[in-house]
């Protein structure tokens, strides 16, 4: 069972991460992909990290946008696990920028 984290632990590794926003209910991230393809392939790499982690995202996919929310549900909100997908995602698009 992962802790929830309060707001000011939130805003706190908000601080830490690319371009995320949130509070404590979630947190996400909007890419912008150089192409819809593009974009699809930023989805399976953050999908193999998701699997490996056990920690799935909500991703939307919209055209070259591709937006990740990321919240613990069995917990209610944002937890550590959130925090390091974040990161992980980070690293993933940064890698693929």
């Amino acid at each position: 069972m992962a802790t929830l984290l309060s707001g000011a632990e939130v805003s706190s590794a908000l601080g830490g991460l690319s371009d995320w926003t949130g509070d404590p209910g979630g947190i996400q991230r909007a890419v912008e992909a150089p192409s819809f393809l593009a974009g699809i392939d930023l989805v399976a790499a953050v999908a193999q990290a998701a699997e490996a982690a056990d920690h799935h995202p909500d991703i939307d996919i919209r055209w070259r946008t591709v937006t990740f929310r990321l919240s613990t549900h069995s917990e209610g909100g944002v937890t550590r696990r959130d925090i390091d997908l974040a990161a992980e995602i980070d690293r993933i698009v940064t890698r693929a920028a």
